[in-house]
């Protein structure tokens, strides 16, 4: 199947063809039409599967088809919800790519961290679309700065991440400001029963899609995983980053102070890093990321909760430097790496105090994940002990646990090398396979 075959307006198509896309993704290929038919959706899909790309596509479309209102006056006709400032970011610049051949279509991007003036003068000119965090949008709304009685579109993406960060109740009081006819279109990464309560309060008569089986990781990711006693974690971290000379690394603490005491010992150790957090500003959040992309600092640290909607090409290594607490998390960290069929590397640090949720990430993939030892970390005789009760035995040479990326570009948007090319598709011109987002 090609886009061309999904009935979207030539001006969409153009833009798809323009950002090198020809067939879309699964995701891609059973969300729009379902979309286009006007349809509501309730659709699990990991990151970096295109989904993005699967509502906005559609929704542009059919924002361009509407007829303008009987007064000529703008109107806010598609609200799409996401959890962090990141995340809404990335949707405005999927809206901007894709709609740029379309007619007079406005888009205004609503996050807090930055001044809500801007976004005021910017709503008052009219807005077709508005891509926005919950709490900021609530403050608008207060403010009497937006009116969402018109909306014929609402679009909640990481449905799933929405409530794990509290937002729940802040969604129910957007929803009670929009109108009752309208196409609702509800995204999330597994289909929890939290999930499924919301969508039935939310959804009318729903397609259903469930494109990647839950708990399910890239086959294109090696996973490994290393036994360190706690204290060496970070010594153990810039080793490897420096023996084995990683370019780009994300690296998933569970707080924002651990992800700051990091990033200082990583720079200490002359490995340029910078932590991600919502404790960070926006401007800060903005510059780390644009940073780390751009290849001028090797190691961004971050806490899942701010990492989650980062869309990044081709990020070679993704490193647990403390294992998540929630076993579900630890597969949407490493679906950072290895998209696309791209070859990826997820190196899982676990200390003796560990183990227990080490097994309980091994019960949720139903398998067994190789462990590994290195030379000068070994855990300590207290920490092994622990071993004798359950942990898995580790092999004693981790020198071949982590991946060196040979000969990779200096560029990090540069495709990485694999080690194993034939898995790596490109098409014609050699152009990597990565979905439309």
């Amino acid at each position: 199947m090609l886009f061309s075959d999904l009935g979207l307006a030539p001006e969409l198509l153009r833009a798809v063809a323009g950002q090198g896309y020809e067939t879309p993704t699964p995701i891609q290929q059973r969300a729009i039409p379902e979309i286009l038919a006007g349809h509501d959706l309730l659709a699990a899909a990991q990151t970096g599967t295109g989904k993005t790309a699967a509502f906005t596509l559609p929704m542009l479309h059919r924002l361009q088809q509407a007829a303008p209102a009987a007064d000529g006056r703008r109107a806010v006709r598609a609200l799409v919800l996401v959890p962090t400032r990141e995340l809404a970011a990335q949707v405005e610049e999927s809206v901007r790519t894709y709609g740029a051949q379309l007619k007079a279509l406005r888009t205004v991007l609503i996050f807090g961290g930055v001044s809500i003036n801007p976004q005021i003068d910017a709503l008052r000119r009219g807005a077709d679309l508005i891509v926005a965090t919950p709490g900021r949008l609530l403050d608008h709304l207060g403010q009497r700065t937006v009116d969402l009685s018109k909306v014929e579109f609402f679009v909640l993406d990481e449905a799933d991440r929405m409530l794990d960060m509290g937002f729940i109740r802040d969604i129910r009081k957007i929803i009670e400001r929009l109108p009752q006819r309208r196409q609702n279109l509800m995204f999330s990464a597994t289909f929890s029963p939290d999930i499924r309560k919301l969508a039935q309060g939310l959804l009318h008569n729903p397609a259903t899609i469930d494109i990647a089986p839950r708990n399910s990781a890239a086959e294109s990711v090696e996973q490994r995983s290393i036994f360190v006693d706690k204290a060496n974690k970070s010594a153990l971290l810039s080793y490897m980053i420096g023996h084995f000379n990683w370019r780009q690394v994300l690296v998933f603490t569970r707080t924002k102070h651990g992800a700051n005491r990091l990033t200082d010992r990583l720079n200490r150790d002359g490995i340029p890093a910078a932590a991600l957090h919502g404790n960070k500003s926006q401007n800060a959040r903005t510059k780390a990321l644009a940073q780390f992309k751009a290849g001028e600092i090797r190691t961004l640290v971050a806490t899942d909760i701010a990492a989650r909607g980062l869309d990044i090409d081709q990020l070679p290594h993704v490193v647990n430097f403390e294992l998540p607490s929630v076993p579900e998390d630890y597969v949407h960290r490493i679906g950072r790496t290895g998209r696309a069929g791209d070859q990826g590397e997820a190196v899982s640090l676990v200390s003796p105090d560990e183990y227990d949720e080490w097994r309980a990430i091994e019960k949720l993939l139903k398998r067994t994940i190789q462990a590994y030892e290195v030379e000068g970390f070994r855990p300590s005789p207290a920490g092994s002990a622990a071993s004798e009760h359950g942990a898995p035995s580790p092999r004693n040479n981790a020198e071949r646990a982590p991946q060196k990326r040979r000969g990779r570009r200096s560029g990090p948007s540069k495709a990485a090398p694999t080690s194993n090319p034939d898995r790596k598709q490109t098409r014609p011109g050699g152009r990597s396979q990565r979905p439309a987002r």
